[in-house]
């Protein structure tokens, strides 16, 4: 791949990767064993607690930069296919897209919204807790997977 803006640019895609790979990481590791081991309302009041700074700046920027990156990388790849790199760049790209970005809008951030609807306190939460951390930490595997595999996939290119 060499140098120039285009390994830059993946560069800051295993950096971007790696990290939300981290993030949704540490939440499938203990942040949602932990919760889970609340009462239904004081988990789900703390998770409701956790959705509300998820979507502040840092994490934002982190996490939307890196789909705006993973994005463009895509597309340049595509329209440029350099001669080393390309396919682990697009398969990066798609793992990232798909597995990260798309499942958060698919399974995540709708489970999200519907436990932010919810009293903490009242009984509709507590039937709905279980299911909520079930539900929501298999798809954070998934998340966490497809982040990390970006990650990889970004790194051969760079070296490929």
């Amino acid at each position: 791949m060499g140098d120039g803006p285009y390994a830059v640019l993946t560069a800051l895609g295993v950096l971007g990767t790696g990290l939300v790979a981290g993030v949704f990481c540490a939440f499938s590791t203990f942040v949602m064993r932990g919760l889970a081991a609340l009462t239904p309302a004081r988990g789900v009041a703390a998770m409701q607690a956790v959705n509300v700074a998820a979507v502040r700046p840092p994490f934002m920027a982190v996490f939307l930069g890196t789909t705006v990156l993973s994005a463009v990388l895509t597309v340049v790849t595509l329209v440029t296919w350099p001669d080393e790199g390309a396919v682990a760049s697009v398969v990066g790209g798609a793992l990232f897209l798909c597995g990260s970005f798309g499942l958060t809008v698919v399974a995540n951030i709708p489970r999200n919204e519907r436990l932010a609807r919810l009293d903490a306190g009242g009984a509709e939460a507590a039937a709905y807790w279980p299911e909520y951390v079930r539900g929501w930490t298999r798809w954070n595997h998934v998340r966490a997977l497809a982040s990390a595999g970006a990650a990889l996939a970004y790194l051969l290119a760079l070296t490929g």
